[in-house]
């Protein structure tokens, strides 16, 4: 059953959008395997913007959002101040994986999940829930299951989750790189035992359990035309036809300055949202090789303008998200040997070239 909590609505956003411009992206690594953070605790106390500049969150009618370090949101009171002047949405990086909020069958740890969306109810900001149905970071119990048990954990998973927070989560990513990069849907245990009909039957599930939240697909390198997005694509359209409950088009965003910005982001975008839904930026960060340079900082830059503006230009693109905020959280530098400076804030919490030139009041 729901949480005994306030429901948490979607806000007004102040300031002007900024102009838009034709986007472009390149093919990525999707983030790999996460430690899961310990839960986080209570926090008390939010920290005003800074009257230097307008935060980001001001910037745009879109909710402008961070994934979260938990145990940074329980422990480092900068961390916090920051994060809450400048977002007003959040997703918890681990807490509310599969893995973590039911590590045993039946036996549930809201602990970390609970903390997340009470900070965002506190300080007045959205919450993305992530992620339902991924292929890692899921309970070792699922393996041995047979098909028809897994059916009905997947399902007992799906209402159990999302009825818990009914309301209090603006937007569910449901199933989470569900495609290979060719194009053939991915190997994963679900696929194998519950053939193609699982996707379908998720977002029936978690729309029955709070049909006030957004539900969507999310994965990476499907931000310009190719087998993998064009897969995604057919999919959603071919949900849409069938009454399913599909709401939205997820897109990481993991980008690498060691790659050129092949065109099409922008145009991506919109023919996904032709098809009647929404798209968002979701876990977006640009890394490099280290040290940084000063001309690497303005590549990054560019390629932060690029990602924000396309997702601007587009009506229906409705959030910008990245994953994490802050270099000193980010997690680049252990999953990709000599890469990292991934973030719009560098490990001391100061703005980098990358936020000023999305900023325009700096």
């Amino acid at each position: 059953m729901p949480r005994t909590r306030g429901k948490l609505c979607r806000l007004g956003r102040l300031g002007a959008v900024l102009a838009a411009s034709a986007g472009l992206f390149a093919s990525q690594a999707a983030p790999a395997l996460a430690t899961p953070e310990p839960p986080e605790r209570e926090i008390s106390g939010t920290a005003a913007p800074s009257p230097a500049r307008t935060p980001l969150k001001d910037l745009t009618d879109n909710h402008v959002g961070s994934a979260v370090n938990a145990s940074a949101l329980a422990n480092e009171a900068d961390y916090r101040s920051v994060l809450t002047s400048e977002f007003n949405s959040v997703t918890a990086e681990n807490a509310m994986k599969w893995s973590v909020v039911e590590p045993n069958r039946g036996q549930y740890d809201w602990s970390g999940a609970d903390s997340v969306v009470n900070y965002a109810q506190r300080n007045g900001h959205s919450v993305r829930g992530h992620t339902l149905l991924w292929h890692k970071q899921r309970p070792g119990w699922l393996d041995n299951l047979s098909a028809s048990e897994l059916r009905s954990a997947v399902k007992d998973h799906i209402t159990t989750v999302v009825n818990r927070y009914e309301g209090e989560i603006r937007a569910w990513d449901v199933v989470n790189e569900v495609f290979d990069s060719d194009g053939t849907r991915r190997d994963s245990i679900f696929q194998r035992k519950l053939g193609d009909g699982w996707i379908a039957d998720a977002f029936r599930w978690a729309h029955q359990a709070d049909p006030s939240a957004e539900l969507y697909i999310n994965d990476y390198n499907t931000g310009w035309v190719n087998d993998k997005s064009n897969a995604i694509h057919d999919l959603v359209s071919s949900l849409r036809q069938r009454g399913v409950p599909i709401h939205g088009v997820g897109f990481q965003t993991h980008l690498s300055i060691d790659y050129s910005f092949p065109g099409g982001f922008q145009s991506n975008l919109q023919r996904f949202a032709d098809l009647g839904v929404d798209v968002a930026i979701t876990e977006a960060d640009v890394r490099m090789t280290l040290p940084a340079t000063d001309s690497e900082l303005t590549t990054q830059a560019d390629y932060y303008e690029r990602i924000w503006n396309a997702c601007e230009a587009v009506s229906r693109c409705v959030e910008f998200t990245t994953w994490g905020y802050t270099d000193r959280h980010s997690w680049v530098p252990n999953t990709f040997d000599g890469q990292g400076a991934a973030c719009l804030f560098d490990d001391s919490l100061n703005p980098k070239p990358a936020y000023n030139r999305i900023n325009p009041s700096i």
